[in-house]
């Protein structure tokens, strides 16, 4: 069976061609991806309208790169799969809007998909991807929670953040140093030449009890700390940097690592965008490499949002028989949608 998956929940398009088989994880034949944070630099931010309108230019160009990559034609994908949310409103019609054309026109069924079970699941996409049960942290700039998944469609939410988001917090904090959007990766990659123990920022609910996450403080932290530096912050934007990165990957890793203690499990993924960090990847490694913890990460360049793992969450759905593929065209979208509210309908 292929599968085609679109995704267009906010400032990236993707298309992707996935494969099942029989008895094992689905296999990726070719994707495609435009990100658009070009375009949204000028503004700070995503602008939603225009987000909207360069989906509508980019998807079926996109689709037709990866049909001729994988030397597949169009009248042989058996499901279109799209993102039917959470994101932004007008992007996610517009996949929505595309994927349930391409089903009418060629008779094929299409299946609305979760985008954080895509990034969820996204790991299979990697040479060693993982085996269920595990904890899942799932960390991206609208999202940061610890799951426990025993298989598809069977998650439990052990915590999420009650504020920002892990991503909010790079990226805000980025923004307070003037490092421009997107901010995460900047802040990121200026750290490294930071010393991350010379601001001492807080840890917000580091020692709460539970596995709930608060960013909102570090952020006013950095501000504070910014406003004292005045004419010094240049000078000192690397290590404000370094330590920023670090207070947000502290409590990531031992948040983590309480997850997996209380739930007795010993495999933990890590998806979405903030997956990416280098310091959160090398500190998780260390720590679940002393205790014999198994750690999946999706390969780096579909940490992003991506038709992949839209595709792939689909297939997965498919064979595990969670949920069916509709004939009816009719469609809507779901801007807000906890991951443990799918329904399976």
């Amino acid at each position: 069976m292929l599968v085609l998956g679109i995704e267009s929940s906010c400032d990236e398009t993707g298309v992707a061609l996935v494969r099942t088989q029989s008895g094992g994880v689905p296999v990726l034949l070719a994707h495609a991806l435009h990100s658009q944070i070009e375009m949204h630099q000028a503004y700070g931010g995503v602008v939603p309208e225009l987000a909207s309108r360069d989906h509508i230019r980019r998807v079926l160009p996109l689709a037709e790169e990866v049909l001729a990559e994988s030397g597949r034609r169009l009248p042989e994908v058996d499901v279109v799969a799209y993102t039917r949310g959470p994101g932004l409103a007008g992007a996610l019609l517009v996949g929505a809007g595309v994927a349930c054309a391409l089903g009418a026109a060629l008779n094929r069924p299409v299946l609305g998909v979760h985008h954080l079970e895509g990034h969820l699941l996204s790991p299979f996409l990697s040479a060693d991807p993982p085996e269920f049960p595990f904890v899942a942290l799932l960390v991206s700039g609208g999202h940061t929670q610890l799951m426990r998944v025993e298989g598809v469609g069977r998650y439990e939410l052990l915590g999420e953040t009650i504020d920002d988001a892990a991503g909010e917090a790079f990226d805000k904090s980025a923004k307070l140093m003037g490092l421009g959007y997107p901010g995460g990766p900047a802040l990121s990659r200026l750290a490294q030449q930071g010393d991350p123990a010379a601001f001492k920022l807080p840890r917000p609910l580091l020692h709460s009890g539970n596995l709930d996450f608060s960013f909102a403080g570090l952020k006013t932290a950095v501000l504070t700390q910014a406003r004292k530096l005045g004419d010094d912050l240049e000078a000192r934007k690397a290590d404000l940097a370094a330590s920023t990165q670090a207070a947000i990957v502290d409590v990531l890793v031992k948040k983590s690592l309480t997850a997996l203690r209380e739930t007795g499990l010993r495999r933990i993924v890590v998806a979405g965008g903030v997956g990416a960090n280098q310091l959160l990847r090398a500190q998780l490694d260390a720590a679940c490499a002393r205790l014999g913890v198994r750690v999946h990460y999706p390969e780096l360049h579909l940490c992003t949002d991506n038709g992949a793992m839209i595709a792939m969450a689909a297939a997965m759905r498919l064979q595990s028989g969670q949920q069916q593929a509709r004939f009816d065209y009719a469609f809507d979208v779901k801007p807000r949608w906890p991951l443990n509210a799918i329904d399976g309908a």
